[in-house]
């Protein structure tokens, strides 16, 4: 007989799961012998307590063992008659009314997974983004390598401008008292490099040494230490030092500082357009799979199950917390991170999975052996030696799942660029790389 499923609200089912208190409690007896054979009891040969001894002191524990494995065989076999998938533990609990004579009888309440439709793909809209490598963009990453690189040397009589390292004496004071971390002697710092806030760097900028000014900063109501933030500090400033940054010469010593070991310039150009050039592409991918993947989300407004959304929102508290730990920050363990500030986002990470799922399944985008190694190959460029990195990967099956993830991802974004409407964006090189 087809077992009854009752349908709740959504994606929650119940059934019921009946056990016979025979077939327990001949399971029961059965255990309870085996123990018997071997156990240890005060006044008894080890094998040799009474049977009702036995039952006394290890009973309950087996009875309550066995009730739960004929529930969960019970169980499992009115899933399977019924055909359901579920999302999460099903909840348990016990039935009395209308319960045969000789049996126990459970409601299990759960949730299925959904029946997920993947969405017309020639109906989504998605861009893909694409950004070229320029000569200039070659010129100023090493610009930006040779200031990393700057040796600073005092000037008398400059006036700070950008680029410059400042040397100077300071003190803050809110109300007339100083506070702490508002004072320092011989601090110095970068103009530019954005490690001060804005207003004071502007107020450092035109300063020679030995001049000193006072003036007003408001710090951010999100500044870091609650104690000012939001508030008005008069800070006084004294300039010990301006130093220039002479940059290096793009010359062979300077080549092999960067790994050019025949120290050729022009190998080191190339090298460097060779870095942009994996960099842009990665970028550019991310930026294509993100509106792929808002597009296919987007299309889809099947029901979740609350068990997985619940379960990636946990995931999320406990790898928000594990990062404050990381950061140093203290009693991270116990700082109030509510699950509800990560649900939505859940709510479509665990759509988005089902339906990337169903799509991979339908249209055979499952990750081939030969994608895996390529894309293991080319992330192992980023390496001094890449074979290595290859060898490892391939070696370790964690590892090389992670890549197996990556691909199937690609393959998924590249069957809805085949069939979906695109419309190809350039995007700049700073825009993309965030240096606007």
């Amino acid at each position: 007989m087809q077992p009854v499923v009752e349908k709740l609200s959504g994606l929650e089912r119940r059934v019921d799961v009946v056990v016979s208190l025979a077939d327990v409690e001949k399971e029961v007896q059965a255990q309870l012998k085996r123990v018997a054979r071997t156990a240890k009891v005060q006044g008894f040969r080890p094998g040799k307590a009474p049977l009702s001894i036995i039952e006394r002191s290890h009973g309950p524990g087996i009875r309550y063992d066995v009730i739960n494995e004929e529930v969960g065989r019970s169980l499992e076999k009115v899933l399977s008659e019924s055909d359901l998938r579920v999302a999460g533990t099903p909840q348990l609990e016990p039935k009395t009314e209308g319960v045969d004579e000789g049996t126990l009888a459970f409601s299990a309440t759960f949730e299925v997974y959904p029946e997920v439709e993947v969405p017309d793909l020639a109906k989504l809209e998605v861009t893909r983004s694409s950004c070229d490598v320029s000569d200039a963009d070659v010129q100023r990453t090493l610009d930006i390598l040779r200031r990393q690189r700057a040796v600073y040397e005092a000037r008398e009589g400059r006036k700070a401008g950008e680029g410059d390292r400042v040397t100077l004496d300071f003190v803050g004071r809110i109300d007339g008292e100083e506070f702490e971390g508002g004072k320092a002697e011989g601090f110095p710092f970068v103009l530019g490099q954005g490690r001060m806030l804005p207003e004071f760097e502007t107020a450092v900028t035109g300063m020679a040494a030995g001049e000193t000014k006072t003036f007003p900063l408001t710090f951010p109501e999100n500044y870091g230490s609650a104690a000012v933030a939001g508030k008005t500090a008069e800070f006084t400033i004294t300039v010990r030092e301006v130093a220039e940054g002479v940059l290096p010469e793009v010359n062979a010593e300077f080549a092999k500082e960067l790994g050019q070991a025949e120290g050729d310039v022009e190998k080191l150009l190339d090298d460097v357009r060779a870095n942009l050039e994996r960099e842009i592409k990665a970028r550019v991918q991310a930026r294509t799979k993100g509106s792929v993947m808002d597009a296919l989300v987007n299309a889809c407004t099947f029901d979740v199950p609350k068990a997985l959304v619940k379960n990636d929102a946990e995931s999320r508290v406990a790898a928000a917390r594990e990062d404050l730990k990381q950061r140093g920050v203290p009693n991270a363990d116990s700082l109030p991170i509510p699950v509800e500030a990560f649900e939505a986002e859940s709510q479509r990470r665990v759509r988005l999975g089902l339906l990337v799922s169903e799509l991979v399944r339908s249209a055979d985008l499952q990750a081939k052996p030969e994608q895996v190694r390529a894309r293991i190959e080319e992330f192992a460029q980023n390496y001094e030696q890449p074979a290595q990195v290859v060898a490892y990967y391939l070696s370790d099956r964690q590892r090389r799942a992670e890549i197996e993830a990556i691909v199937l991802e690609d393959n998924v974004v590249e069957h809805v660029l085949a069939n979906a409407q695109v419309k190809d964006e350039a995007v700049a090189f700073d825009e993309l790389m965030g240096t606007n």
